[in-house]
């Protein structure tokens, strides 16, 4: 199937920019763009809502009990490679907090992670994005959190949609939102899709051959903010 071209979306949630871009959400992103000194808080992904498209053979179990803690636990283990801090302009280190994802996506129901509907690659929009906020727990959390909320996985496309949003941890509020897809493997074709495992053996595709593929457009995503999207971010709401 000839992949379908979804127009650039940068959804910027906020009664925004009221009175001459003067209320506390646009002053907040303005300070956070224009000072590498403004602290981050990395909160994990979200795959809450996640759907797994033309993947027959997965096993849902394990992606909901192991591979998705996975994902999120190498993206912190390996901060070098998965650099938040660099792609977002930090001077510090950034903190990250990845209880309240791990409390959300153990509340995933496995008969509604695969999908066969391609369509549900770009079934999100905006207000999404802030529902699957909503119902986080960020109790005591202040400041400018980063939560990337999964849309999709792709086997079939071997390609990821996921949405790099912003918000506030004190109010729960969705600051900014924005849409990337991103290709499996590094800067040449995509890699191969981990091979089931021969009977008995499940020590490859049940233990990181399933984490790794997926991670890989984790970190392509990451690159795409260090590379472009960040400035693009920094021009609507650093000036």
């Amino acid at each position: 199937m000839k992949q379908k071209k979804s127009p650039r979306r940068l959804i910027w949630l906020s009664a925004f920019l009221v009175f001459f871009g003067q209320s506390s959400i646009a002053q907040t992103l303005k300070d956070f763009f224009n000072d590498g000194n403004v602290p981050l808080m990395y909160l994990g992904i979200d795959f809450t809502r996640t759907k797994l498209i033309d993947d027959a053979n997965a096993n849902t179990q394990d992606i909901k009990d192991r591979q998705y803690a996975g994902l999120n636990e190498i993206i912190v283990q390996e901060a070098k490679k998965y650099d938040v801090k660099k792609a977002f302009r930090r001077n510090n280190s950034v903190d990250h907090d990845l209880g309240p994802v791990e409390k959300r996506n153990q509340t995933i129901d496995m008969n509604q992670i695969k999908s066969t509907n391609t369509s549900d690659f770009h079934r999100f929009n905006a207000d999404s994005v802030a529902a699957v906020v909503s119902q986080y727990d960020l109790s005591g959390k202040k400041g400018i959190g980063l939560l990337i909320v999964m849309e999709a996985l792709s086997k079939s496309e071997k390609m990821a949609a996921s949405w790099y949003t912003f918000v506030d941890m004190s109010t729960k509020k969705v600051l900014a939102t924005d849409r990337i897809e991103s290709k499996v493997g590094g800067g040449g074709p995509p890699g191969p899709f981990p091979h089931p495992p021969s009977p008995g053996d499940r020590s490859d595709f049940y233990g990181n051959g399933w984490r790794n593929y997926w991670a890989s457009t984790v970190r392509n995503a990451i690159e795409m903010v260090e590379k472009s999207r960040y400035n693009e971010w920094k021009s609507k709401f650093g000036n």
